[in-house]
């Protein structure tokens, strides 16, 4: 992959700053987006209490980040569901099938402790190829 460009998208979290993280890096045609919460523009926790809600939060965000980076959720070949109680994977999935129907990237659902904020009680993370990319 060397020759492609690095390119650094950010959605304006002042964390990326402190922590040293991108809401998403893309290379190439190649485009990685990291553990996505959900949260607001002020940072705020979305949906307390409510799996779908803050699956559909977390998969907004990503949208954005994708379309920031030139893609969209067409690109996706893989997503990575994190959840705090592996019992309501359900809850999470059927919101994921309405934002990747048509899709059908591969995906993990995977159970954690917790995360860093306790009020979350999902995380997304995405990978995506843009299909037809040629370097130029």
């Amino acid at each position: 992959m060397s020759g492609y460009d690095r390119e650094l998208i950010s959605n304006g979290n002042p964390m990326e700053a402190i922590v040293g993280f991108s809401r998403a890096v893309r290379v190439g045609p190649y485009i990685s987006i990291g553990g996505t919460a959900p949260v607001d523009a002020d940072g705020k926790t979305v949906g307390i209490g409510d799996v779908a809600a803050q699956t559909r939060q977390c998969l907004t965000i990503i949208k954005g980040a994708l379309e920031q980076a030139g893609s969209g959720l067409h690109d996706v070949v893989r997503t990575r569901v994190l959840l705090t109680d592996i019992e309501r994977w359900r809850e999470a999935i059927d919101v994921r099938k309405d934002f990747f129907a048509d899709v059908r990237p591969v995906d993990t659902i995977m159970a954690v402790t917790r995360f860093v904020n306790p009020e979350w009680l999902v995380e997304f993370e995405v990978d995506a190829v843009i299909s037809g990319w040629h370097a130029h």
